[in-house]
């Protein structure tokens, strides 16, 4: 597909580092308020080409405020973060890509019942792509010799009873106190706490490993509502954790049964195993 074509060529410039030019510096502001960096226009920039050769109607990326249209007759509309974890560019931290396909309508706020399919790419020391046309999750890891991806592990299930738990330490004295107290409970247990600080990062961890992610709304301002994204984060990470037979939700409701009010609107995020999802305290 376009986005495997276009992942390449960000794991390669992601893999020079500094050396190139400071991929970290400030270029801007996006709709969100966050500090976009060189990389993240040149990865927008870079798939917005790709999509360009494909049969896509429109487009709704992170950089960019409004839907971007490409061809008023493709079949398909696409919702991407270009490059999710910017905050850890240049340092050789994981990164990932996000993405969700519709077929074409006419506006991307759209259930995410509609997703028709999903992926994402985690650029790590490997590059790795998970893809999901509605029929299970597979995954697939660049050779970067031949500049192609290879089948790794075909039809990808969350291990169960896996008891890991991703989320920001450092945000938990703003969380509602039964969320707390059932986190504190579950690592008292025996449970293990990751955090990759990139939601693909924990995503194709999870996949593999199993476990769960939290990143719940807080009494912060600016996280009352959650701070990832619904229509380009979230929507995506659920339409494959559903895929692999786990469940995300917001904390109270099924992430897949909601539609953006808005292109860049925030929401809260709970995904992983299935009984460990279902055993979160509702907020």
């Amino acid at each position: 597909c376009a986005i495997a074509h276009a992942a390449a060529p960000i794991a390669a410039r992601l893999a020079l580092a500094a050396l190139p030019g400071d991929p970290a510096r400030i270029v801007g502001t996006n709709d969100s308020g966050d500090r976009q960096k060189a990389l993240d226009r040149a990865a927008h920039e870079h798939l917005l080409e790709a999509l360009a050769r494909a049969d896509v109607r429109a487009v709704v990326s992170e950089e960019a405020v409004d839907e971007i249209s490409l061809h008023p007759e493709g079949r398909f509309d696409v919702a991407i973060d270009p490059i999710d974890g910017s905050g850890s560019i240049g340092i050789g931290a994981p990164l990932g890509l996000l993405f969700c396909v519709f077929e074409a309508g006419n506006t991307l706020q759209r259930p995410g019942r509609e997703v028709i399919a999903a992926g994402y790419v985690s650029f790590g020391h490997s590059t790795d792509m998970g893809l999901s046309l509605g029929n299970g999750v597979d995954l697939f890891t660049l050779d970067p010799a031949s500049g192609r991806f290879h089948l790794a592990r075909a039809r990808v299930r969350i291990p169960e009873n896996k008891p890991m738990i991703a989320y920001n330490a450092s945000n938990t004295g703003h969380w509602p106190a039964p969320l707390r107290d059932h986190v504190e409970t579950s690592l008292a247990a025996g449970a293990n706490m990751r955090w990759i600080a990139a939601a693909v990062g924990d995503l194709h961890r999870i996949l593999l490993q199993g476990g769960i992610f939290l990143y719940p709304a807080d009494r912060r301002k600016g996280y009352e509502n959650g701070r990832l994204r619904l229509l380009y984060e979230a929507f995506p990470i659920a339409f494959l954790i559903e895929q692999a037979g786990g469940a995300a939700t917001d904390g109270a409701s099924r992430i897949l049964d909601r539609t953006p009010r808005s292109l860049h609107q925030h929401c809260p995020l709970i995904f992983g195993d299935r009984e460990m999802v279902a055993a979160i305290p509702c907020h």
